[in-house]
């Protein structure tokens, strides 16, 4: 596996001082983010085919074990604050469990039975999306849960950093991400796990914004539930209805806290024919607010 070499640049690494080892370093991140370049259209035809799942009411589900599972936290985790994603909706089938999170669980990514066992304990449904993570590609836990997810009729997608890995060969959508060596041998926290963030920074965002959570840059599900979102709350509704902060304010408390919703008052719809516009448009901010133009002029 070519995450397990030895990188000959980096034989006598420690013996370099602070500005040459920090260089080369930022020099591999750079080399990590490079990498998901080639396989971008593997995201796109992954998104292609996760994207009505989801809409139908899929979930999104991250596999991994170790750093790998931690990145599927992290960015399974922002998806309510960010984009309102349903907590119900977003789950982490994690080797160890949660503990795990935190703490290495040492021997729980060699059990396939219990991958298996995780799959079927969230009762994996065919409209859900899984999102597996292994930078050696060959993990037992998460090789078996992918393969038992696909079983179930669930779309999977396979984030690897080995060529020819068993996670790849078993998965809908496999993502190969050659990293090569790692500056550490075998430490993929560095190169291996940059790159799965940003595929998994890529996909998500993309997914949210083909199901309406984005409108023209701006994160339009967000929840304004502490002051900085309140702030930016009122902000968007001002930028998106051309209105003043005490009107962008008034439209949010009538809308209870829905920018959306606050937007299209703002614009001169009732509370309630702004939800039904909304709800026409499957949620689409910016259909909503296409057909709202002329009664606006």
């Amino acid at each position: 596996m070519t995450t397990e070499d030895i990188s000959p640049r980096y034989l006598d690494f420690e013996l370099w001082n602070n500005s040459e080892a920090l260089e080369a370093l930022y020099e591999s991140q750079l080399e990590a983010v490079a990498a998901v370049a080639p396989i971008l259209p593997a995201i796109s035809r992954a998104l292609d085919d996760a994207v009505p799942r989801l809409r139908r009411g899929g979930r999104l589900i991250y596999i991994g074990a170790g750093t790998s599972g931690r990145i599927g936290a992290l960015d399974g985790a922002e998806l309510a604050p960010t984009f309102n994603w349903p907590n119900d909706r977003v789950l982490i089938a994690m080797a160890g469990g949660e503990r795990a999170l935190l703490r290495a669980i040492e021997g729980a990514e060699d059990s396939p039975d219990a991958g298996a066992q995780r799959v079927k304990e969230i009762v994996v449904c065919p409209d859900d999306v899984v999102l597996a993570l292994a930078a050696s590609g060959n993990t037992p836990f998460t090789v078996a849960a992918t393969e038992a997810a696909r079983a179930r009729g669930a779309m999977t997608v396979g984030i690897a950093n080995n060529k020819d890995a068993k996670l790849l060969r078993t998965c809908d959508h496999p993502i190969f991400l050659d990293t090569g060596a790692e500056p550490i041998a075998g430490s993929t926290r560095l190169k291996a796990g940059t790159a799965q963030k940003v595929v998994l920074n890529l996909f998500s965002t993309m997914a949210m914004m083909r199901l309406g959570k984005i409108y023209r840059g701006l994160m339009v599900d967000m929840r304004p539930t502490n002051a900085k979102l309140r702030k930016r709350a009122i902000h968007m509704v001002r930028t998106i209805a051309g209105c003043s902060e005490e009107e962008a304010v008034g439209a949010i408390a009538l809308a209870t806290g829905d920018v959306k919703r606050a937007a299209l008052i703002a614009r001169g719809l009732s509370g309630d024919a702004a939800q039904a516009m909304l709800d026409k448009h499957d949620g689409n901010l910016r259909l909503a607010m296409n057909e709202i133009e002329p009664r606006s002029r």
